[in-house]
């Protein structure tokens, strides 16, 4: 097989991965949009959480929230929980790598608060430790994960929101959590600015 071959393989493999997604996650997305604009609508904010590629992926959701998607509007309140490196060394440091989300969801999150949390397997002990914690904060959930859901999956409360990316392959899975994401703004855009 050569390079172009190869290259061709992934976006065949993408363009399947989402076309078998597309019909069950795009309500789902209108249901998590429909959250998430409730949630600022009350003075809320969105916490974001993620681990490596997926911590790129909230930090790129929070930049369109607090600046602009496609079109200009207000900033949107949303923090991604990755981006304070000094408190999650210190979280890491003094006590351990699983609590780096969870303490500051449960520092910085309320009520009308909604957790958004990405995670290709869904098994990530930071992730799961926040779910906790944004649970015992009365804040709802939405959990974007990949394969079965993992862990995740089992702990969700029945109020919250999972959409799950049944492939087992990161990349593709990824790949169709970034466009959740953009469809996501694209959504909350439409609801709170009108258009087309």
């Amino acid at each position: 097989m050569d390079l172009i071959d190869r290259a061709g393989g992934h976006f065949r493999e993408s363009i399947a991965t989402l076309q078998m997604v597309m019909d069950e996650l795009s309500p789902a997305v209108a249901v998590a949009a429909e959250r998430l604009v409730a949630s600022l609508m009350n003075e809320g904010k969105i916490l974001v959480c993620g681990n490596g590629g997926s911590a790129a992926d909230a930090h790129h959701f929070t930049t369109m929230m607090l600046g602009h998607f496609e079109k200009e509007r207000p900033g949107l309140a949303a923090i991604a929980l990755s981006s304070d490196v000094p408190a999650l060394t210190a979280v890491g440091n003094d006590y351990e790598f699983d609590l780096i989300f969870s303490k500051q969801v449960r520092a910085l999150g309320h009520h009308n608060d909604l957790l958004l949390v990405i995670s290709c397997t869904g098994n990530s002990a930071n992730i799961i430790e926040a779910i906790y914690a944004a649970h015992e904060r009365g804040m709802n959930v939405i959990a974007l994960t990949g394969n079965d859901g993992g862990q995740v999956a089992e702990i969700l409360a029945p109020e919250d929101l999972h959409l799950n990316v049944p492939v087992t392959r990161a990349a593709r899975v990824q790949e169709v959590h970034l466009l959740l994401l953009h469809a996501l703004c694209d959504a909350i855009d439409y609801m709170l600015l009108g258009g087309e």
